[in-house]
C-alpha cells in the first residue's frame, strides 16, 4: 500500500438526486447533529435537468461511528430525497487495473505517480495484450498478466480479462493506451469504473489515428480527452480534457511527440479526480468538484 496524502482521516459523503429545497439543510444539520467536521464541501444544481450534486469530506474522528455506522444514520435521509449516494473512506486506496498495449507513455507516467506516492492507489496488476511492458511492471513488483487477442476471435481474451479483473477486485480499470474495444458486456458491468484516454480532444475524431487525422484537416489545437468507457466508442462521459497549440509546420510525428504529453497529464488528472470520487456521473455528462 503506498502512503496517503490526506492530512485528516476523513469519510466522503456522494449524493446527486433530483433538485428540492431543504437537500443542503438536511445534510448539514445531520452532520451538525453528531459533530460532524466538514473540510470540504462541494455542491451543484444543474437547473437544466433539476437535479443536485453534493460531495462532502467529513472528519473520521469528529464522527460518534465508523463509515458502515455513517451509511445506516444516513439511510433515512437519503431515502427521503431520493438520494443516489456512498460513503467511502478516503484511507481506504482504490485497486486499479492498468491495461496497456505497446505504447508505453501513459503507464509509465502512472506507475512513477504511484511509486512516488504523489497520488493514492494500489495497482493489483497490469495487463497487455503484448509482452513488450512486462519486465518493466515487474520491475516495479506488480503482477503481469499477457492476455493476447485474437483479431478474428476476441471473446476468449475478454473472459480472461474479466476473469482477471473480477479475482483482484478492482475498484476501477485504466486503459493507458490499450489499443483494443472492450465488448459491450464489460462495458455494462464496469460501468463508471473504466476509464480510458483518447488521443484527441473528443469528440473530434474518434477511432484511430487521431493524430494523422487532425495533420491532415491542419488544426492548429491538439488535445487528449479522459472518459468513462461505453458501448459506444470514445462516446463515454468526459472527466478531464486539455489541448495544446501546434504550428503551421509540425509534421504528424511533432502532433503525435506533443500529444503524449498532453495525454500523460490528462489522465493523471482524470484518474486523481476518480480516485477522489470527485466525479458524479449523470447520464452522458459528468459533475467534476476538482
Amino acid at each position: 500500500m503506498k502512503g496517503n496524502n490526506v492530512s485528516h482521516h476523513t469519510y466522503r459523503l456522494i449524493v446527486s438526486c433530483p433538485d428540492r429545497v431543504g437537500i443542503v439543510a438536511a445534510v448539514s444539520g445531520f452532520l451538525s447533529r453528531h459533530g460532524g467536521w466538514i473540510t470540504e464541501a462541494s455542491q451543484h444544481a444543474d437547473q437544466g435537468s433539476g437535479w443536485f450534486f453534493m460531495r462532502y469530506e467529513i472528519r473520521a474522528d469528529s464522527l460518534p461511528f465508523d463509515d458502515q455506522g455513517l451509511r445506516e444514520a444516513f439511510a433515512p435521509i437519503a431515502e427521503q430525497f431520493e438520494m443516489q449516494w456512498q460513503v467511502t473512506d478516503a484511507q481506504v486506496p482504490k485497486r486499479v487495473v492498468l491495461m496497456v498495449s505497446k505504447l508505453d507513455h501513459c503507464l509509465t507516467d502512472l506507475l512513477y505517480r504511484w511509486r512516488s506516492k504523489e497520488m493514492f492507489f494500489d495497482i493489483p496488476c497490469v495487463i497487455s495484450n503484448h509482452e513488450d511492458m512486462r519486465d518493466y511492471v515487474e520491475w516495479h513488483g506488480i503482477p503481469y498478466h499477457h492476455v493476447p487477442v485474437d483479431r478474428d476471435n476476441k471473446a476468449p481474451a475478454f473472459a480472461e480479462v474479466t476473469r482477471l479483473v473480477e479475482s483482484y477486485d478492482a475498484d476501477a480499470v485504466v486503459l493507458a493506451r490499450y489499443m483494443q474495444i472492450l465488448p459491450p458486456d464489460m462495458c455494462h458491468t464496469y460501468a463508471g469504473r473504466v476509464i480510458n484516454i483518447h488521443h484527441s480532444f473528443l469528440p473530434s475524431f474518434i477511432g484511430a489515428k487521431p493524430y494523422h487525422k487532425a495533420f491532415e484537416r491542419g488544426v492548429k489545437l491538439i488535445g487528449a480527452t479522459c472518459h468513462y468507457v461505453t458501448e459506444e466508442l470514445d462516446a463515454g462521459p468526459i472527466i478531464e480534457q486539455d489541448v495544446i497549440r501546434v504550428r503551421h509546420d509540425d509534421t504528424a510525428n511533432d502532433l503525435v511527440r506533443l500529444g503524449r504529453d498532453v495525454e500523460k497529464a490528462v489522465l493523471a488528472r482524470g484518474l486523481r479526480y476518480h480516485l477522489e470520487d470527485r466525479v458524479l456521473i449523470h447520464g452522458n455528462k459528468t459533475v467534476v468538484f476538482d
